[in-house]
C-alpha cells in the first residue's frame, strides 16, 4: 500500500466522522435533517454554499475542458460570479418565505406559491431528473481521483463504490448536518492546493503565468480564444445565462436558504462567495500547463489533465493529499444531492399521495430512499461514457427550467398561473429531453440561421419556449377563472 492510498483513506475516514458525529446533541427530526433547523450562521451558510459550486465539475471538469477547449472553459468564472451576485436579493426572500411557512424542500416553494401539490410533484421530479447526471458527475469524478492518484491500485469501480456507501452513512445519519461539516475539511483542504496548484505549477514549469499562456498559445496558435463557429461567443453568452439562471435551480442549493439563521446572512455572503468561486482559476491554469507538459489526452482522458499533470510533478504523498482533496469535492455536493433528491420524493411526491403521513414517516421514507438513489447513481456511473463537464451541462439544461415560473412567483403581482407555471416546466423540458436524445443543436435544426444564432446554447431555446408557454396558457387559464368567477355571482 502505498502512501497516497494511506491519506486519500485517512481523509475519506476523517469526513466520515465528521459527517457521523455532527448528530451530536440534536434531535433528528425533519427540519433538523433536511434544513438544519433553521439555524446556520454566515461561515457555516458560507461553507455550505461554497461547497456546491466546488464539486468535481470545477476540480476535474474546469481543467479538462480548459486542456480541450481552451478559451470557452473560461465561462465557469464568469457564471459562479453572477450567480453569487444575484444571490444579494434572491436567497434572502426565499428564506423569508420558507422561513414563515416553514418549507423543507424546493418543491414546498412552489406548492405554497401556487397553492397546487400537482406542480410540487412536477419540481420535484424534474429537480431528481436534474441531480442524476449531476450525481454522476460526483460518482465518476470520485471514481477518477481515487484510481489516478492511488496509481492504479485501487479500480475507479471500487473507488465509485467506496465513495457511495460512505456518503450514504452520513446522509442517512446525519442529513444536512453531516454535509456542512465535511464541506469544512473540504473547502479548508480545496482552498490551498487549488491556489497552490494555481500558482506553483506555471512558476514551475513556464516561469510565470504569462509565459505559460504564451507557451500554450505558441504550441496552439488561437486556442485560448473563443472560436469563429461553434463554442464562440454566442454559446459562452448563453451558457453563462443559462447555467447564471439555473444556478439557484438546483434543489440542493434551493434548499440551502431554508438552513441560515436570518436573511442578512446571505446578504454578507453575497460580497464573499464569488472570491471563493476564483478558486477555479486555479484548476483552469493547471488544464492550459497540461497542454505542454502531458499532451496527447483524448475524450474523457481530458478530465485526467490535472491529475495526470500532478503525478508528473509532485511525490507521491502530495498527490494523495491532492487526490484527498478532489475527493472530498465529490463526496459534500453528493451528499447534498442525495438528501435532496431523497426529501423531494418523499416530502413531496408520496406525500401528494398520501397527504395525511406524519413527518416520522416522511423522514424515514427519505432515508430509506437515500441508497436507493445511490445504487440508482452507480449503476448509470459505470455504465455511463460522458465527460464531466458535459454532464453538469445536461443537468443544468434541464433545472433552469424552474427558473421562470420561480423567478415570477417572488414579484408582488404575479400573473402566472399554476396550469401555466405547469405547462411551461413541461415544454422547457420536452425541448431539452428531444434535444438531448437527438444531440441537435440550433444550427442543426435551423441551418439558415446566422451562425451566431446557430451557436446559442440549445437549453437558452427551451428556457424561451418555456416562458412563451407559460405566458400563454397563464393568460387563457386567467380569464377562464374569472369567466367562471362571474358565471357564479351572476347565479
Amino acid at each position: 500500500m502505498n502512501i497516497a492510498i494511506i491519506i486519500i483513506f485517512g481523509f475519506l475516514a476523517l469526513s466520515l466522522y465528521l459527517g457521523i458525529r455532527a448528530t451530536r446533541g440534536k434531535d433528528m427530526d425533519l427540519e433538523q435533517w433536511t434544513v438544519g433547523g433553521r439555524g446556520f450562521g454566515p461561515i457555516l451558510i458560507m461553507i455550505l454554499l461554497a461547497g456546491e459550486i466546488y464539486s468535481t465539475s470545477t476540480f476535474l471538469g474546469s481543467s479538462g475542458w480548459a486542456y480541450g477547449i481552451g478559451g470557452p472553459a473560461l465561462y465557469g468564472i464568469a457564471f459562479a460570479a453572477l450567480g453569487y451576485l444575484f444571490s444579494y436579493w434572491i436567497y434572502p426572500a426565499v428564506w423569508s418565505y420558507g422561513n414563515k411557512h416553514k418549507l423543507v424542500s424546493q418543491a414546498d416553494f412552489y406548492v405554497k406559491k401556487y397553492n397546487s401539490p400537482l406542480l410540487g410533484v412536477l419540481v420535484s421530479i424534474v429537480g431528481v431528473l436534474a441531480l442524476i447526471p449531476f450525481l454522476i458527475l460526483q460518482l465518476k469524478g470520485l471514481g477518477i481521483i481515487v484510481s489516478t492518484t492511488s496509481y492504479g491500485s485501487i479500480s475507479p469501480t471500487v473507488a465509485i463504490w467506496i465513495g457511495a456507501i460512505s456518503v450514504t452513512i452520513y446522509v442517512m445519519i446525519s442529513g444536512v448536518h453531516g454535509s456542512v461539516w465535511t464541506a469544512v475539511l473540504k473547502d479548508i483542504m480545496i482552498a490551498l492546493v487549488a491556489l497552490f496548484l494555481g500558482i506553483y505549477v506555471p512558476l514551475h514549469y513556464f516561469g510565470g503565468i504569462q509565459p505559460m499562456f504564451e507557451a500554450v498559445n505558441a504550441a496552439k496558435p488561437n486556442f485560448l480564444t473563443l472560436p469563429h463557429q461553434g463554442m464562440g461567443a454566442s454559446w459562452y453568452i448563453s451558457t453563462i445565462v443559462l447555467t447564471t439562471l439555473g444556478f439557484y435551480m438546483w434543489p440542493q442549493t434551493f434548499g440551502a436558504a431554508y438552513t441560515a439563521q436570518n436573511a442578512r446572512t446571505f446578504r454578507k455572503n453575497a460580497f464573499i462567495l464569488p472570491l471563493y468561486g476564483a478558486l477555479s482559476v486555479g484548476a483552469i491554469f493547471v488544464g492550459y500547463a497540461a497542454i505542454i507538459v502531458v499532451p496527447g489526452l483524448q475524450g474523457p482522458e481530458m478530465d485526467l489533465a490535472l491529475l495526470k499533470l500532478s503525478m508528473a510533478t509532485f511525490d507521491p504523498w502530495f498527490v494523495g493529499v491532492i487526490g484527498a482533496a478532489g475527493l472530498l469535492t465529490a463526496l459534500v455536493p453528493g451528499s447534498m444531492i442525495l438528501m435532496s433528491s431523497a426529501t423531494l420524493l418523499a416530502n413531496n411526491v408520496y406525500k401528494h399521495f398520501a397527504p395525511d403521513a406524519p413527518d416520522a414517516r416522511i423522514m424515514k421514507l427519505a432515508k430509506i430512499l437515500v441508497p436507493v438513489l445511490a445504487l440508482i447513481a452507480v449503476y448509470f456511473t459505470l455504465s455511463g461514457g460522458n465527460t464531466i463537464v458535459a454532464l453538469l451541462l445536461m443537468g443544468y439544461n434541464m433545472v433552469t427550467q424552474l427558473f421562470p415560473s420561480f423567478i415570477v412567483s417572488l414579484w408582488k403581482n404575479n400573473f402566472v398561473t399554476k396550469q401555466g407555471a405547469i405547462s411551461g416546466i413541461i415544454a422547457g423540458l420536452a425541448t431539452v429531453g428531444y434535444t438531448t436524445l437527438t444531440k441537435a443543436t440550433i444550427g442543426a435544426l435551423f441551418p439558415s440561421l446566422p451562425q451566431v444564432v446557430k451557436d446559442m446554447n440549445i437549453g437558452l431555446i427551451a428556457l424561451l419556449i418555456n416562458v412563451v408557454v407559460m405566458i400563454v396558457v397563464s393568460l387563457v387559464t386567467q380569464k377562464s377563472v374569472v369567466a367562471a368567477k362571474e358565471e357564479l355571482e351572476t347565479v
